[in-house]
């Protein structure tokens, strides 16, 4: 693989369809379409041309686009040819740029990574684009654009920024503090700046939680004892039989997953094993992954049949739990005050109290907050690392400039990690595996 070869993969997704797009990128698109297509359209004009191969022979007639680089996705020369989506149609025309010179099928993300190394998308962008394509509710739509359109590089650029101003004015006071024009109170204006910045970084941070929520959605697991209405309440939410439901208590033994999605907030609701004292070997083990699964929850619904006690405590959790009273359709008038919700997954009972009760909860986490969030895990440690950074330059008044010069230092390169303006070669194959094939 060399970087200057010329790329091509198919840019549009499962075949058959109506159309298909292939796409190609480098030095040698232009004239690799020439010999396809005859003379080139004006660029960005769409042109029906006759798609032949170099011996003469007919594949399609489509249309033909051109973009001159370095106004393209990628930066470079980049074609897009529009072609009928049949399977036979795309393997032949595929088959054919093969056989030009220097010329081969892009790997995973390889366009993408071509914008990323031209400058035309810094690495939040690329990941906001990634999360785009992914995208399947609409808050992570929403997430998603905001990264790839570039309006949180746009904030930590800015952040960045000032670091770096800050950094300046301390050199220049280091350097030159004998000079009349380098004043001995520049340090005040750049602390009071950087006390600032320590509360937005903060603030940001504060967002991070519901940023992972909407890219991996809110975990929410079903957890209580035995025959207490888990699995019922599963099936009752997904609107589907997802689990087994009998009256023999121990029958979840593994943990069941469903995907939802709630007023475009994406939810992963998870049916776990029953709570209790057992010596049965399997059924322990079940409880033992229902344990490690609430361990790891945002939510928590604690069900207990309406007069037994809903758990209130559960080992390693300590987020929020939601009490539900189950088979209200059986005890009638019953439960009162006694749980958050009274529900029977049987006839339907208090299921959208259930569900305003979560959509609440969602909407609870995400007031006041845009949608310039932190999503990633790698977003959220490169942060505190920066945030940690300038604490420890505020904080060490007694050590001299050069040594706060030095925090701050730390802080810009954290930031700079997070949108590639450092350290990017470390983090290329990761970020582009994910990416599919022609994007």
């Amino acid at each position: 693989m060399a970087a200057d070869d010329t790329i091509y993969a198919l840019s549009s997704g499962g075949l058959p369809a109506g159309v298909a797009v292939i796409r190609i990128s480098g030095r040698s698109a232009f004239p690799v379409t020439q010999s396809l297509a005859g003379t080139l359209p004006t660029p960005r004009q769409a042109m029906l041309k006759t798609i032949r191969t170099r011996n003469g022979l007919t594949i399609d007639r489509g249309l033909v686009l051109i973009f001159p680089g370095p106004a393209s996705f990628t930066g470079e020369d980049c074609v897009e040819i529009h072609v009928h989506g049949g399977k036979a149609v795309v393997n032949a025309l595929l088959a054919e740029l093969a056989t030009f010179d220097r010329c081969r099928l892009a790997e995973h993300g390889e366009f993408s990574r071509r914008a990323l190394e031209n400058g035309k998308m810094d690495l939040v962008e690329v990941e906001g684009l990634a999360d785009l394509i992914g995208a399947e509710t609409e808050m992570q739509r929403r997430l998603a654009l905001e990264h790839a359109a570039g309006g949180l590089s746009e904030l930590y650029n800015g952040w960045a920024d000032r670091l770096t101003r800050a950094r300046a004015l301390i050199e220049a006071e280091l350097d030159f503090a004998d000079e009349d024009d380098v004043p001995g109170s520049v340090s005040d204006m750049v602390w009071a700046d950087m006390k600032r910045l320590h509360s937005e970084l903060s603030d940001h941070l504060k967002g991070a939680d519901l940023g992972e929520i909407i890219r991996d959605g809110l975990k929410v697991v079903i957890a209580g004892p035995p025959n207490a209405g888990k699995s019922s309440l599963m099936n009752a939410l997904a609107k589907r039989e997802v689990a087994i439901v009998t009256d023999i208590a121990g029958t979840t033994r593994d943990v069941l997953h469903v995907d939802l999605n709630i007023e475009g907030y994406a939810v992963k609701l998870y049916d776990t094993a029953g709570l209790r004292e057992t010596d049965e070997i399997v059924e322990r083990e079940g409880i033992r992954r229902a344990l490690k699964t609430v361990a790891d929850a945002d939510l928590v619904l604690s069900l207990a049949e309406i007069g037994d006690r809903p758990q209130l405590d559960f080992p390693g959790f300590s987020g929020k739990i939601v009490t539900l009273g189950t088979k209200s359709d059986l005890h009638h008038g019953q439960g009162g005050g006694e749980y958050d919700v009274l529900i029977s997954s049987e006839t339907g009972g208090g299921l959208s109290a259930l569900h305003q009760f979560l959509r609440q909860d969602l909407q609870d986490r995400s007031e006041s907050l845009s949608l310039a969030l932190p999503s990633r895990l790698r977003h959220r440690t490169l942060l505190n690392e920066s945030l940690a950074a300038v604490a420890a330059a505020l904080a060490s008044e007694d050590r001299g400039l050069d040594i706060r010069a030095e925090y701050l230092r730390q802080a810009a390169t954290s930031l700079g990690r997070i949108t590639g303006r450092v350290d990017l070669e470390d983090l290329l194959d990761v970020i582009f595996s994910e990416f599919c094939i022609g994007k």
